[in-house]
This record gives structure tokens, C-alpha cells and sequence, in this order.
């Protein structure tokens, strides 16, 4: 779910799945600069296997992952975090996908986790390709929801990926304002929410990333291009289509599936803003996803390529 399918939530009082929203605290990121806020789900057992979630464009880690955050802690350890500039995530001075892939890697080592899956919706899902980039002994698999390996396909895509990258630039003071870092700490944590506060919750969750760091990503995604190495990708992976997204299309999703040797596919009848607004549907294909790399893992070889 990016920045421009929240906006219909901004707007109306859409439907949001009732939940628990899991407590968090602000972990420092050894080595990267700063700490971010991250919530970690304990697993059925403490051997549970460990997935790291990563959040789309213009949200925050609870905001896309909420409604998937306890099926998945049926079977997993489930981590979030805020990514830099979204919600209280690092306030770096660039924003970088390189970056934030290794703040995964320090992540896990500030929570003692030798090796994750790592999932990832739309944003998410292409720092998730980073993550096993730059650090393929870390990753034992791969979840990637509503993604693709490069944007700036269409003079369109390429003007509108332009024009934010520099437009955004001017916003960039205001996101370091008070009055920005306090609604960043607004958000009630650990509390069971009625839609009505859920609804308020997520918007708050939303308003806690300044239009600068929504800026920075969208021109950083505009460089982003993973073709020439994702045939080398050696851990199990699954890539959940969302079959209905008019901002990454599915023949996109579809191809960068193909393209990675061994992948799964997973069909949600959705669109880009489906990791909430149609939760019934994604939820339930996203665990199946990260249940059939779960299972994968345990039995395939793995073979590092150069790097």
C-alpha cells in the first residue's frame, strides 16, 4: 500500500480489520546511525522460524502489516520495522534502498537473528530484493507482494518519478519540524483498537511520514532495477500477484516471478492498497506464500553466487 491508495482512506472512513496492534519499542541499528521503531511477534515456540516485514511507500511497518501480523505469528517470529523516513524510522540525510537494506541486516543482528525470511509489500518487497544483495547469508527466503524489478518503463512513469524526486526536495525542512517528529510519537501502541479508533490510528500511522521522505522514496524507486541479477537468487522465494493493481501491473509481478529461479506464485484478487483494504484476501495468500518458503528452505541447497 503506497502514499496514493492511503489517501482513500484519508478521505472516508473505509473498512479496516479489527486487531490487536502488537507493542513496540525503538531498537538502535548497530552501525547505521540511529534506531527505529520495531515490533517483534513471538512465534508458536522459540525456535519459530523469524520473518522480517517490509513496509510499502508512505506508511509505516504496523500500517501495512497489521492485519497479517498475528496469522503470521502462528507459525513465525514476526518483525516490523519503520523504514528511514517513514514513521519513526532513522531521519537519515538521503534515502537510500541500499541503505535500508542494511538496516535489516543490523536489525538482525540487534535481535540476535543469524538468518530471516524477509517479506516485502510493493516497496517493501524491492528492498527485500536488496536485503539478500547485499547480504545473501543473512536471507533463507524471500516474500515479495505486489512488486517489480524496475519502474520508469513509459515516459510517463518516468516524468511522474522525476517530478516528485525534485518537487519533493522543498518539503524536506518540514519534515524535520517538531511538530512532525510529534506526530510521528502520536500513535497509541499495544491496545486493542475499535474500527472507529483503528481508523484514526492508521491515520495518524500515515501522517507520521513527511512528504519529503515520500518524495526521496519515490525517486529512489525510480533508480531501482534488479533484472540483471535476479536469476541469481538462490533462496526459496514467492511473489504474491496482486491481480487488480493499477500501480505496478500484474504482468510486471508475473514476469519478475519468472525471472527468479524456482518461484512461486500466489494470486490475490486485489489491488495495490490490498495488504489492508482487502485483508480477507491477501492475508491468507501472504501466509501461504511465507508457508511454502518456510517449507522450501529446509530442504533446497544453497549456492552463493559471486558477488
Amino acid at each position: 500500500m503506497g502514499a496514493v491508495s492511503l489517501i482513500e482512506v484519508a478521505r472516508r472512513r473505509v473498512h479496516l480489520p479489527p486487531t490487536t496492534i502488537p507493542a513496540g519499542r525503538m531498537v538502535e541499528l548497530p552501525g547505521r546511525g540511529g534506531a527505529s521503531w520495531v515490533t517483534d511477534t513471538p512465534g508458536p515456540h522459540p525456535d519459530a522460524p523469524a520473518i522480517v516485514l517490509l513496509h510499502a511507500l508512505g506508511t509505516t511497518g504496523l500500517l501495512t502489516w497489521f492485519p497479517a501480523i498475528e496469522p503470521l505469528s502462528r507459525r513465525f517470529r514476526v518483525v516490523t520495522l519503520d523504514q528511514r523516513w517513514h514513521g519513526r524510522g532513522i531521519p537519515s540525510e538521503q534515502f537510500s534502498l541500499v541503505d535500508c537494506a542494511d538496516d535489516v541486516a543490523a536489525l538482525a543482528d540487534a535481535l540476535g537473528l543469524r538468518s530471516v525470511l524477509v517479506g516485502g509489500y510493493s516497496m517493501g518487497s524491492i528492498i527485500a530484493q536488496r536485503v539478500w544483495r547485499q547480504h545473501p547469508d543473512r536471507v533463507e527466503g524471500l516474500v515479495l507482494a505486489a512488486t517489480t524489478d524496475r519502474f520508469q518503463l513509459t515516459a510517463a512513469e518516468r516524468g511522474f518519478f522525476l517530478g516528485m524526486g525534485s518537487s519533493m526536495l522543498v518539503l524536506r525542512g518540514v519534515s524535520r519540524s517538531r511538530t512532525a517528529v510529534r506526530a510521528a510519537r502520536a500513535a497509541a501502541r499495544g491496545v486493542d483498537l475499535a474500527p472507529s479508533d483503528l481508523h484514526d490510528w492508521a491515520l495518524r500511522e500515515f501522517r507520521s511520514t513527511s512528504p519529503w521522505a515520500v518524495g526521496q522514496a519515490v525517486a529512489a524507486l525510480g533508480r531501482h532495477h534488479s533484472r540483471p541479477w535476479l536469476g541469481r537468487i538462490d533462496v526459496p522465494t514467492a511473489v504474491v500477484v496482486t491481480m487488480r493493481d493499477r500501480v505496478i501491473p500484474p504482468q510486471r509481478q508475473i514476469a519478475l516471478a519468472r525471472a527468479i529461479p524456482g518461484a512461486t506464485v500466489h494470486e490475490v484478487d486485489d489491488g495495490h492498497a490490498a495488504c489492508v483494504l482487502g485483508a480477507e484476501r491477501f492475508v491468507p495468500r501472504f501466509v501461504e506464500a511465507a508457508a511454502t518458503v518456510n517449507a522450501r528452505r529446509r530442504d533446497l541447497p544453497r549456492r552463493r553466487p559471486p558477488r
